[in-house]
């Protein structure tokens, strides 16, 4: 099997990704190799197709503003 090495990754970006695998019960090399194997098998079109899937069914409701949501979330 192929081994791949990314360097230079945030120190806050590693941490949030080993907080995803332990919430999966999983190590960080499983839960990458998870991601990255994911990734690999979506594409461009059918990433869009999924948005489109998810705004269609959100239309017409009523969504709180992410922005007030987030500087809420930053002042804490």
């Amino acid at each position: 099997m192929a081994q791949v090495l990314i360097r230079d990754l945030q120190p806050a970006t590693v941490s949030r990704l080993k907080e995803r695998a332990k919430r999966r019960g999983r190590s960080l090399q499983a839960e990458l190799k998870d991601l990255l194997e994911t990734a690999s098998r979506q594409s461009g079109l059918e990433a869009r197709a999924l948005a489109d899937r998810v705004r269609r069914q959100l239309a017409g409701r009523r969504h709180s503003d992410s922005v007030e949501l987030l500087a809420k979330d930053r002042a804490r």
